[in-house]
């Protein structure tokens, strides 16, 4: 008996042991082990186990690397993972850590560093691995921590040198020569800015122009039959340009002021004057459509005395020339004028040395790539020459003057198209020549390294603004908090952000459906910046939110309709294409397109847009009105049911619309009837002067001398009360 129970035990144990190998070959990828049958010593007779005869531990893992990755258990994992030493002393601390290194300093991961920051004034659902804390809260997580802290030894920091490209000196009056005077037309829209400059280039500019109105700048030579040379300056007259304008007055050096004689002081004319004030630009009158019957120059010289822009003949400097720009009716004298003013200006410049000089507009073509039309103010521009401007560089390949001919060189005060950008720069920067392309690879350095500094200057102030805001929010719940202990308020502080703790990586939240995603592409960046301007004027985010995507230049591209479909938005494009390929695209994943070559039609589109996105207003119609003059109650079953005796005194009752009942001027119920009787009989309809009673879906008492209003609820299309300014 005892010699089987033994032989049972013996048996057993084996078993066991075979189980446990069974288990390990099962949680490992073990390659090459030998599989043999081996026999139960116990009992003979007894069926056989498979039992693995393993390799050697050097051999199998040399066998198992070569011929795909090893699969580590969670032993391995935890024996090769590299263990942060806790450190139970002092924290080196610094200020700006990031959430990141704090717990690097302190040994732990960074879900310590959350918990603990559940003791300080920040709010956890804006805390990132790379967000920076402040000083004091980078002390209380280290105390919370049980650990002391001490201040590491800042480190002096090399100041970085300027490398940035600058003017050049002021010249030697000796070497400077007479140039072209620039002249920048200003004044309201559809005042005949164009027509004029048309009119004295001898070309169809206007005829070009999208609905006749200017949409970008454009800069000309006009060549006068004196031989004098005059650069003008074309800008916009519509609301939207307000910053090309200011951009033209910039560079110039005198203003002809358009008006037209029969509108007289519009709302861009007085715009247009007070930005050659604070450019300190001499002014040219030219009072235009003089041939008109209901023209009045007088009555515009007049308006114009209110701006202090005050004309010769009421003993001003204001040179004022009544003109016909459509019909060419004293085009000469205005240009002598223009000329004699640019000779009592003696205007100079030095066609030596490093160029500099101005963008006025920049653009993309596809042939070209990006394109900027610029004046020089000093030295001759050629090709090779190495420019920098803003953020890009580029090294001249080629020069075109405005009728698209290749020149050679371009000296100071003459309007030139440069190809050979990297990016396009913006408008209105300014550019220098550098010596080689080196330099200007130093001066792009430059450039994005003061840009980070102030971009991490401007994050540091939004970061403090927000931990002052949470601060106070921290000290409120504190205050709610001050009678409970130390344990219960960590239970109640855990239990109400335990949510945050779990909540990172943030996952993209759903589109919020009254939101619009704008993708915005214009032919110039002129054009791009006007449309920018007026959506930084949008001022309805609680109707609609407006969300801006990407913006930039050029025509309709895939990336767009790709963006467009990742974010639900729309693209509005302005003086740009898309081809049939990209169309197609859009219509196949549901994208809009809305292409528009005049700003007001943009802007319209763009107000519709927003409406279609805004949710349907409720309106109420009442349709009858009846006065209750007296109340009972009716037996149903086991009920008691408030009747009200009503006479109706305005339109009627229909017992399929809503109701409400009105006591007091306040509405205590609004709903629907659950009877509506006329002689005790059920009626669907009570006209005005008859009487009913009437009962409601909810016992509700009446009371003499309350109101029964029946009214018709229809969803009406809401507008946005986004004013644009024009």
């Amino acid at each position: 008996m005892n010699r089987g129970l033994l032989l049972r035990f013996e048996n057993l144990v084996q078993l066991r042991g075979a189980r446990r190998q069974l288990h390990a070959l099962s949680s490992r990828e073990v390659y090459g082990a030998q599989w043999k049958p081996v026999q139960l010593s116990a009992h003979p007779v007894r069926s056989l186990l498979l039992h693995p005869q393993l390799w050697p531990k050097h051999r199998l893992f040399s066998a198992a690397l070569p011929q795909c990755r090893h699969l580590a258990t969670k032993e391995e994992t935890k024996k090769k993972k590299k263990k942060i030493p806790v450190m139970r002393g002092e924290v080196e601390i610094r200020q700006k850590m990031t959430v990141e290194e704090l717990a690097q300093a302190m040994g732990k991961d960074i879900d310590h560093i959350y918990e603990a920051l559940l003791y300080t004034d920040i709010n956890l659902d804006s805390v990132e691995p790379d967000s920076i804390l402040s000083e004091d809260h980078i002390k209380i997580i280290v105390q919370k921590s049980g650990m002391k802290y001490k201040s590491a030894k800042l480190k002096e920091e090399k100041e970085r040198k300027n490398t940035d490209a600058v003017k050049r000196p002021p010249s030697d009056p000796a070497v400077l020569t007479p140039r072209p005077p620039v002249v920048t037309i200003l004044g309201h829209v559809d005042h005949g800015k164009t027509t004029l400059l048309d009119s004295l280039r001898k070309t169809q500019v206007a005829s070009m122009e999208a609905g006749g109105i200017t949409q970008h700048i454009g800069a000309f030579i006009v060549h006068m039959p004196s031989g004098e040379k005059i650069t003008f300056l074309d800008t916009p007259g519509h609301a939207a340009f307000s910053a090309m304008r200011a951009r033209g007055t910039n560079v110039t050096d005198i203003v002809i002021l358009v008006v037209a004689a029969e509108d007289g002081v519009m709302q861009q004319t007085i715009e247009s004057i007070q930005h050659a004030k604070n450019a300190g630009v001499p002014l040219i009158l030219a009072i235009n459509k003089c041939d008109k019957p209901e023209a009045d120059p007088e009555r515009v010289k007049k308006e114009l005395l209110a701006h202090d822009v005050v004309c010769e003949e009421f003993g001003g400097d204001v040179q004022a020339v009544n003109i016909s720009a459509l019909k060419g009716e004293n085009l000469m004298v205005l240009a002598e004028a223009t000329v004699a003013l640019a000779e009592m200006l003696e205007l100079k410049a030095d066609a030596t040395g490093l160029v500099e000089g101005t963008i006025i507009e920049s653009r993309k073509d596809k042939g070209k790539g990006p394109l900027t039309t610029a004046i020089i103010q000093r030295g001759t521009l050629r090709k090779g020459c190495v420019l920098v401007a803003g953020k890009t560089w580029a090294k001249v390949r080629f020069l075109f003057d405005e009728n698209g001919k290749a020149v050679d060189a371009a000296s100071p005060g003459i309007p030139v198209e440069i190809m050979g950008w990297k990016e396009s720069p913006s408008a209105g920067d300014e550019i220098l020549e550098v010596e080689s392309e080196q330099r200007a690879q130093e001066v792009m350095a430059w450039r994005t390294y003061v840009e980070h500094q102030e971009k991490m200057k401007k994050d540091l102030e939004v970061i403090e603004a927000k931990q002052r805001e949470h601060r106070l929010e921290y000290e409120k719940k504190q205050q709610k908090m001050a009678h409970l202990t130390w344990r219960q308020r960590k239970a109640v502080l855990y239990k109400a952000n335990k949510h945050l703790m779990f909540s990172r990586p943030k996952e993209r939240t759903e589109m919020d459906e009254n939101m619009l995603s704008l993708i915005v592409k214009g032919d110039v960046d002129g054009s791009v910046e006007a449309i920018l301007n007026i959506l930084d004027s949008y001022d309805c985010e609680d109707e609609c939110k407006l969300d801006i995507v990407y913006f930039g230049m050029g025509d309709i591209s895939e990336n767009d309709i790709n963006l467009a479909e990742a974010f639900n938005g729309v693209i509005f494009g302005f003086s740009v294409k898309a081809n049939e390929s990209i169309k197609k695209l859009a219509d196949k994943k549901g994208i809009k397109i809305k292409l528009h070559n005049i700003i007001y039609k943009l802007i319209e589109d763009l107000k519709d847009e927003l409406n279609s996105r805004l949710p349907p207003a409720v309106v109420e119609t009442t349709i009858g009105e009846a006065s209750v003059l007296d109340t009972f109650s009716v037996t149903v079953g086991k009920n008691k049911i408030p009747v009200a005796g009503c006479r109706v005194h305005k339109g009627l009752l229909d017992r399929k619309m809503k109701f409400k009942l009105i006591r007091n001027r306040d509405v205590i119920w609004k709903g629907c009837l659950s009877s509506l009787k006329h002689h005790k009989e059920d009626v669907q309809v009570i006209k005005m002067g008859m009487d009913c009673g009437l009962s409601l879906d909810k016992n509700l008492e009446f009371s003499i001398g309350d109101e029964i209003i029946c009214y018709e609820e229809k969803e009406v299309q809401q507008t946005t009360s986004w004013d644009p300014g024009f």
